[in-house]
């Protein structure tokens, strides 16, 4: 099954971000941070505002044609708001597990490259459209681009099912970062290939 993969235009934001936020229900990290259904439908679409937003102003916001697949790319030199992640942080999460968010979060600063590079901050696929390709389309539209530029492309899951897809489009664990009672975060890491290699 083909999917279209196209750019997304500054109306297709709120329904990206609800992509996402539908997609991340079972993220383990994310979860744990917010287990309850209301604390999460809450605090999710402002999550991912601050942490994948920039990709809609830089034009590195991807979404399948039917807006229910969505990928939020951030452009080499930019990055998540940490201001606002950290007003989310100590306003919404627990007391009890504030201080291993934090450690979780300066392990991954710590993995993620030093070269130029490009982020993938999330991807999510709406949960009725899981297991037809889209999330592969999504990552595929973006290696095509990303690998003419020659950078490294970098992310961060603590979903396992998700290492092993993404392992599968070339991506490996360069490291894993765990605190008190938090899941595991995995980075990966996939280096450019040229335009004539097999994918």
């Amino acid at each position: 099954m083909t999917t279209e993969v196209v750019t997304a235009a500054a109306s297709d934001r709120a329904r990206m971000v609800m992509t996402i936020v539908l997609a991340f229900s079972t993220e383990p990290m994310v979860r744990w941070c917010w287990p309850h259904a209301d604390d999460y439908l809450a605090m999710m679409p402002r999550f991912t505002e601050a942490f994948g937003g920039h990709a809609f102003e830089s034009g590195s916001a991807h979404c399948t044609i039917d807006r229910c697949g969505a990928a939020l790319w951030l452009p080499p030199g930019t990055g998540p708001d940490e201001e606002e992640l950290g007003r989310i942080a100590e306003e919404r999460i627990r007391g009890s597990i504030r201080d291993d968010v934090y450690r979780v979060t300066e392990g991954m600063a710590h993995y993620r490259p030093s070269e130029p590079h490009w982020y993938l901050s999330m991807i999510g696929v709406d949960p009725t459209r899981q297991g037809k390709g889209y999330g592969s389309a999504l990552l595929d539209h973006a290696h095509r681009q990303y690998d003419r530029d020659g950078f490294s492309m970098y992310l961060e899951s603590s979903n396992p099912r998700s290492i092993r897809f993404y392992e599968r489009h070339g991506y490996r664990v360069i490291g894993k970062v765990q605190s008190g009672s938090s899941p595991t975060v995995v980075a990966m890491l996939r280096t450019p290939r040229s335009a004539t290699a097999s994918e």
